[in-house]
């Protein structure tokens, strides 16, 4: 019994975390061919708006791995659930950040 909970508490982090980047991957996908991801007329902002997915996983991965530094949390479930939660911030990111105007200060 204790070898088959182990085995499920390393595999759980594994699968959730897939099932967000299969979820980010479709629907980023999903908006490609629909032809409606994030358009910005300058170009410092579209290059913000590209760089937000993984910008939310390197900060993920960053606050995980001090996670694991500061509690008594193991290193390698951090660094799954670091950049995959980052990932999906991430991912919500891009979403407001698309939709929101400009503004021209």
């Amino acid at each position: 019994m204790g070898l088959t909970l182990d085995i499920v508490r390393t595999l759980i982090p594994l699968v959730i975390v897939g099932g967000i980047a299969v979820f980010v991957v479709l629907r980023m996908q999903y908006k490609y061919k629909k032809g409606a991801l994030g358009k910005k007329k300058s170009k410092s902002a579209q290059s913000l708006l590209d760089s937000l997915i993984p910008f939310g996983m390197m900060i993920g991965f960053a606050i995980a791995i001090l996670l694991s530094i500061f509690f008594q949390i193991s290193l390698l479930s951090t660094i799954a659930w670091g950049p995959g939660l980052g990932l999906l911030f991430g991912y919500f990111a891009y979403e407001v950040y698309s939709k929101r105007e400009e503004s021209y200060s």
